[in-house]
């Protein structure tokens, strides 16, 4: 149903004339009377009857007034729900619990006034796809696998270093360390059963073990976080490598350590994704804050693979 002709009924309908509907809609009398006829056409029935004093409905034209009044509502709405500005900022991250959760946090607290669409896409290739589409603004990611660069219209850049952390057990033998250096972990098994191979965190791991000569374990299922603190807490064989920033908790009676890593410290590079020509204004506001956040970063004595660096 064409809403021109809808909007053009509902004008005569309440100015109770063609010729006043034509003047509202800035058209010729002529075009109103082609508009209502095409409409009466259409659904099959007459909806205006003219009298000496102008238009008045017909039964018909009364009982199709109020939907067309709520056809063109609807139609108000969903145009304004994609107007710039006017529809949440949709923006990807791993999990909940990731860093990129609470640098989200951090953004709604700063600019309430925004609406925030959160959603949560599994690996790299997807969240491109999304951006690209338009079905997503932005992504937080590590940039790109090796060998499989960005697309040209969907711009990076790094927002946060996140360090390292060995999370162990209270039997451990670092369990009474201070803070430990990549060299000490050599020949410790560091447990990790969420690796997936062909994702960015894989291939950052894997990078991490050929160049400090760690050993990284991803055997067995993955039964998620709980699972991963408890086998980690009754295990004194086995430590695991936690993101500084990410946010697990766990019973008291585990007695779960965080324990810093340096020399140098491995940091996993969160970067922020999103298509060059996205026009939403929330994004240049989340870009923007985000920047203020990363100011002045400083990145000595750190260590992350060559690749995971934004461009």
């Amino acid at each position: 149903m064409d809403l021109d002709t809808v909007r053009t009924f509902v004008a005569a309908a309440d100015a109770g004339q063609f010729q006043e509907a034509a003047a509202e809609l800035a058209v010729t009398q002529q075009a109103v009377s082609k508009r209502i006829a095409a409409l009466e056409r259409d659904l099959g029935v007459r909806l205006f009857t003219r009298t000496p004093r102008g238009a008045e409905l017909t039964i018909d034209g009364q009982a199709f007034l109020p939907h067309a009044k709520e056809l063109l509502r609807a139609a108000d709405r969903a145009v304004a729900s994609v107007r710039a500005g006017r529809r949440p900022l949709r923006v990807d991250m791993l999990t909940s619990r990731s860093a990129a959760s609470g640098l989200m946090r951090g953004f709604h607290r700063a600019h309430p006034e925004i609406d925030l669409d959160v959603v949560m896409l599994f690996d790299i290739e997807k969240a491109v796809a999304a951006i690209r589409s338009g079905a997503i603004d932005a992504s937080f990611r590590a940039v790109a696998m090796p060998g499989r660069p960005l697309p040209e219209e969907i711009e990076s850049v790094r927002v946060l270093d996140e360090p390292l952390q060995l999370l162990i057990g209270p039997a451990h033998a670092l369990a009474g360390a201070r803070s430990v250096t990549v060299a000490q972990l050599a020949g410790h098994r560091i447990w990790m059963p969420g690796l997936t191979p062909g994702t960015e965190w894989t291939a950052y791991y894997d990078d991490l073990v050929a160049e400090f000569g760690l050993t990284i374990e991803a055997t067995g299922p993955n039964f998620g976080s709980d699972a991963l603190l408890d086998t980690i807490a009754d295990t004194p064989a086995l430590a695991t490598f936690m993101g500084g920033h990410t946010r697990l908790v766990w019973p008291a009676g585990h007695g779960l350590r965080r324990i810093p890593v340096t020399d140098p410290t491995p940091v996993y590079p969160h970067s922020l994704l999103w298509h060059r020509d996205n026009p939403h204004p929330a994004l240049a506001t989340l870009r923007a804050h985000l920047a203020a956040t990363a100011a002045g970063h400083d990145t000595a004595g750190t260590w992350a693979p060559d690749w995971a660096i934004a461009r």
